[in-house]
């Protein structure tokens, strides 16, 4: 027998076969991750102790830098340095005007010959009885006295003529011909190219890494290139506001290249600890996410992770993997 459903039935009863619900576990079934790529290296995820390096800043200077002052009041004759200059021990590097001291020599001489003739005439005197021991005694002191302040001159009128006091680099020039040079203003600054130094601020906690005599690797910014150093003093004061102690690194074959205020850099390892370290070519990277494929059943899954320093071709995993996982060794879009 041939029944006829109606149309309004036949609907209702499609529409509701169509709306059958599929469970969660189904949708996760289809879309949970890709096939394991064909070939396709792995590495398993265990903890490993890691040292951490601590990156150490610091800034160039000479262990030797001499400013050098004028103890006269003159003006100043000549100059004959600039700043950059390459100066040797004793050269002559600027001259001040010393007629006023010429003078006063002069005078003093005088003074010093004319102490002298009555000093010598005082002991003809003596020997022939014809004075006292007193009296000798007197122009002896007095030709003593003259001498003395003609040699003091005579020092003074040495000032005059400023030498370097060691082989190096003018760093400063502070002052031209004609300017009138007072006792204690500086003049010139020097510095000696060969022994040159890192100073850093080293945390407190990572001084014991440093001890006397240990050889640090510095790399300078400028020029760009590596030094071994050797650790040469630790200043004893703790900085109240950065808890650090000042380190300071004498640089080896420095070659007279390095200037004074350059940047350099070192690194302190601190005491080890676990941590999960991956090839960074496992680390996929999509925009500002940081990525691995972990593998699961066969299948690959992304999952994010968060990272830390990286370890010489590897890279320190901080969260999102853990001991005993399996991730593709090289990270695919």
């Amino acid at each position: 027998m041939n029944l006829k459903i109606p149309a309004v039935m036949l609907s209702v009863a499609m529409l509701t076969a169509c709306s059958k619900k599929v469970g969660p576990e189904d949708a996760v079934q289809a879309e949970r991750g890709t096939a394991v790529p064909a070939g396709a290296a792995t590495v398993t995820v265990k903890s490993e102790p890691v040292a951490p390096r601590v990156e150490i800043v610091g800034t160039v200077g000479s262990e030797r830098i001499i400013h050098l002052s004028s103890r006269l009041s003159a003006y100043v004759k000549e100059i004959n340095v600039s700043a950059g200059s390459l100066v040797l021990q004793d050269q002559t590097l600027a001259v001040l005007d010393d007629r006023d001291l010429r003078d006063q020599l002069a005078a003093a001489e005088a003074q010093r010959r004319q102490a002298e003739k009555e000093y010598q005439r005082a002991q003809q005197l003596f020997r022939e009885k014809a004075t006292t021991e007193q009296a000798l005694t007197s122009a002896e002191n007095a030709f003593h006295a003259a001498q003395a302040q003609a040699d003091a001159v005579r020092v003074m009128l040495s000032y005059a003529v400023i030498k370097a006091p060691m082989a190096g680099v003018v760093t400063d020039r502070r002052i031209e011909a004609g300017d009138l040079a007072n006792p204690g203003q500086v003049l010139l600054a020097l510095f000696d190219p060969q022994r040159m130094r890192l100073e850093a601020p080293v945390p407190a906690r990572l001084v014991g890494k440093l001890p006397l005599g240990a050889t640090v690797e510095v790399k300078l910014e400028h020029p760009s290139r590596s030094l071994r150093g050797t650790v040469t003093e630790i200043v004893s004061e703790v900085d109240a506001m950065s808890r650090t102690r000042k380190v300071k690194i004498r640089l080896d074959d420095t070659k007279g290249e390095v200037l004074p205020g350059t940047f350099g850099r070192f690194a302190v390892e601190e005491a080890p600890r676990p941590a999960v370290l991956l090839p960074t070519a496992a680390l996929l990277q999509l925009g500002q996410l940081e990525m691995v494929q972990v593998v699961e059943n066969g299948r690959v899954l992304r999952r994010l992770v968060k990272t830390g320093p990286a370890h010489e071709g590897r890279v320190e995993i901080l969260s999102g993997l853990k001991d005993g996982e399996v991730v593709l060794a090289a990270a695919k879009e």
